[in-house]
């Protein structure tokens, strides 16, 4: 299955070719590719999909979404790693923009 998964953005790096970023989904993190999403910032939530982040969402809809997928037991087989049953989402973002 390849579903595109929300996560949010924790850590952004830049080596002048590629900006890259980690993201949370729900207590697994990965480097993912922002290239379809260059003014995306460090606490936006992101839709991705076979490694690239490719839409923003909201933290509502990216929380329900990733609560759905951990029930139907898709967050592990899509992300290839079991979340941490101890899992709290990070706090949200303080930062606001326009």
């Amino acid at each position: 299955m390849c579903l595109a998964v929300p996560g949010k953005i924790v850590e952004i790096s830049d080596d002048g070719m590629v900006r890259m970023a980690k993201l949370d989904f729900g207590g697994i993190q990965k480097q993912v590719c922002l290239a379809y999403l260059p003014d995306a910032v460090v606490g936006d939530y992101a839709i991705v999909h076979v490694g690239f982040a490719i839409s923003r969402i909201d933290e509502a809809s990216a929380q329900e979404t990733l609560r759905h997928f951990r029930e139907l037991g898709l967050l592990e087989e899509e992300l290839g790693e079991i979340p941490d049953d101890e899992y709290a989402p990070p706090p949200p973002c303080p930062v606001t923009y326009q």
